[in-house]
C-alpha cells in the first residue's frame, strides 16, 4: 500500500469497505468450493478459446460436464462464474454477400416495354417512391401495383419504409381485387423486389 502512496484507511473508504473486512480479505484461505470455481473458470477459457468464444452457458456447461470433474457441476453455477469474469458468447453473425443474394433474384426483362396489353390482368408493374410531408420533414414510401391494361393501379400501400413487406402486402391486396396475380409481373432492380422475402411469395 505504501508503494502506492496511498493509504489502507483512504482506499477501504473509497471501496466502501471496512478495515476489518479487507485484512480478513487478505488473510483469507480458499475453501473447496473457491478452489473448485477457480478450476471451472480455467475450463470456461479454455473452452472459449478452442470454439471461438462463440460458446453459450447451456453448451459451456455440457462441455465441462464432458471433462468428468470429481464434483458436480450445473448451469447455475456456470452462469455465476461467466458472468462474474464477463465472459459472453460472441454471436457475431457471418457477413452476408447482399449483393449476390440479390443477383439470384434479378430476372431477364422480359416485358422489353410492351406497354400496350390487349387484356387485363396480364401483365402488373410495381413501383415504389418516397414521398414527403409536413414541409419535407417526414418521409414515407408509396407502393403501387398498376395493371398495364388500362393502366390503372390495382392496390397502394404507404409504410415507412421501403419494406419487402410492403411490396407484398401491396400484392396480396392487388390479388384479392382481381381474384388472382397476373402471369407477367414487371419490377424495378430495388431491394423489396430483389428480396428473397418477396420472390418466395410470388413464387408460392
Amino acid at each position: 500500500m505504501s508503494q502506492s502512496g496511498y493509504k489502507v484507511s483512504d482506499l477501504v473508504k473509497a471501496a466502501g469497505v471496512s478495515r476489518q473486512a479487507y485484512y480478513k480479505w487478505l488473510t483469507h484461505e480458499p475453501t473447496v468450493h473457491d478452489i473448485q470455481d477457480q478450476e471451472i473458470l480455467k475450463l470456461v477459457k479454455q473452452l472459449e478459446a478452442q470454439h471461438k468464444h462463440c460458446v453459450g452457458y447451456d453448451k459451456m456447461t455440457r462441455l465441462i460436464k464432458q471433462e468428468r470433474l470429481s464434483y458436480t457441476v450445473n448451469k447455475k453455477r456456470v452462469m455465476r462464474i461467466m458472468k462474474k469474469h464477463s465472459i459472453k458468447a460472441d454471436y457475431r453473425q457471418p457477413k452476408r454477400k447482399r449483393v449476390q443474394e440479390q443477383e439470384t433474384y434479378e430476372a431477364q426483362n422480359t416485358l422489353n416495354r410492351q406497354f400496350e396489353q390487349a387484356a387485363a390482368n396480364q401483365v402488373w408493374v410495381t413501383d415504389t417512391t418516397e414521398i414527403a410531408y409536413n414541409i419535407r420533414k417526414y418521409k414515407a414510401r408509396l407502393h403501387v401495383v398498376l395493371d398495364l391494361y388500362g393502366q390503372y393501379p390495382l392496390s397502394w400501400i404507404i409504410t415507412p419504409t421501403e419494406t419487402s413487406t410492403g411490396a407484398i402486402k401491396a400484392f396480396q391486396m392487388a390479388k384479392q381485387e382481381a381474384g388472382g396475380l397476373a402471369p407477367l409481373i414487371h419490377t424495378d432492380r430495388g431491394a423489396a423486389y430483389t428480396s428473397k422475402a418477396f420472390n418466395h411469395y410470388l413464387a408460392s
